[in-house]
């Protein structure tokens, strides 16, 4: 039997949620925060990427990705007020003598307080900060297969490296492809390990899985992976549904991740659980491209949010028309211009 496009469109439509008001953030800053350095053999000379944001003590920090023309390498950035932003240092370095990290080591998030409403604290296992990280291997932008590991760390600079918990080869056919971005977060005295991977289709298509562990050794991937799939055609997100970022929501999980449309557009988007494996998207665009010109004209994707007094900040990867990739947020209420250096 024949169906149209527009018949899948008002089926995809009429199985989303609506998106609950409290995780829209309408109000660009439609600035970046964060900009490559252009510095000649800084780990970020030539574009920034991959944000996560949290409260540590007395301020807010972000990891991020820098890449130099050769690979990913791992950033560390402070700020009071979550809009002026000062980078420390690189804190996770490529190193030519091992292989895993001969060209990329990218560290995606540290575990933090669970809820959407807590402050966004980092959380300790055994003094440790718990991190994961991913890394290609090959050189250039996002080249080969990649695996995902756990990292440690006591002062958030110095990082202990696991072996990978995850190989793409040991995954079903929808992962094959190499992994991506990954996010860990503990509930229950069980880690849960979420993840976009590509299959090995060319052009390919991106999923994002979960892989569960009590001793952040093992992991075992979740038999009904993927958890949040591609959607029908037409749709936000029909090549790409990745980048998880998963914080408790009320009494219920949400997942913040990007969709890449057939025409190559990418965005943010969420969808909500109850129990961390069944996922149902929501109707809106979170954050949309950008008009001509804008930062995010050409992508606006790669999620990561935060609380603070009341509101709902909602950073992300901005891509313009000419390739210039940074950092850049969006809000709940309108930004105050006197609050942005």
């Amino acid at each position: 039997m024949f169906v149209s496009r527009r018949n899948l469109l008002l089926v995809a439509a009429s199985s989303a949620l609506a998106t609950p008001r409290e995780l829209l953030t309408p109000h660009k800053l439609n600035r970046l925060v964060l900009a490559p350095s252009g510095k000649p053999g800084a780990f970020d000379q030539q574009a920034v990427d991959c944000p996560f944001v949290f409260r540590h003590e007395d301020r807010f920090g972000m990891t991020f990705l820098g890449f130099d023309g050769t690979g990913y390498q791992t950033g560390l950035a402070w700020s009071t007020n979550l809009l002026g932003w000062t980078v420390e240092a690189c804190i996770a370095a490529r190193d030519p003598a091992n292989p895993l990290f001969r060209h990329n080591v990218a560290i995606n998030w540290i575990v933090r307080e669970d809820d959407l409403d807590s402050p966004g604290r980092l959380r300790t296992f055994g003094g440790d900060y718990i991190g994961v990280y991913h890394a290609y291997p090959n050189p250039g932008y996002e080249q080969g297969p990649a695996v995902i590991g756990i990292c440690r760390s006591r002062d958030l600079r110095s990082w202990r490296f696991d072996a990978p918990c995850l190989r793409p080869e040991d995954g079903a056919s929808w992962e094959r492809g190499g992994l991506y971005k990954p996010c860990l977060l503990e509930h229950n005295g069980t880690f849960h390990l979420f993840y976009n991977a590509k299959n090995q289709d060319r052009p390919w298509r991106e999923q994002t899985g979960l892989a569960t562990s009590r001793d952040l050794r093992t992991f075992t991937r979740y038999p009904g992976s993927p958890v949040i799939g591609n959607g029908p055609p037409g749709s936000p997100d029909e090549r790409f549904a990745s980048d998880p970022c998963v914080l408790r929501f009320r009494r219920q999980w949400a997942l913040f991740y990007f969709g890449l449309d057939a025409r190559g557009v990418a965005r943010d988007l969420v969808a909500l659980s109850a129990d961390l494996r069944a996922f149902t998207k929501c109707d809106a665009i979170l954050i949309d491209t950008g008009g001509p010109g804008a930062i995010d004209e050409k992508y606006a994707h790669k999620p990561s949010v935060i609380m603070h007094q009341g509101a709902l900040y909602h950073f992300y990867c901005a891509v313009a028309k000419n390739d210039r990739r940074g950092i850049s947020v969006a809000c709940s209420r309108p930004f105050a211009l006197s609050s942005y250096p």
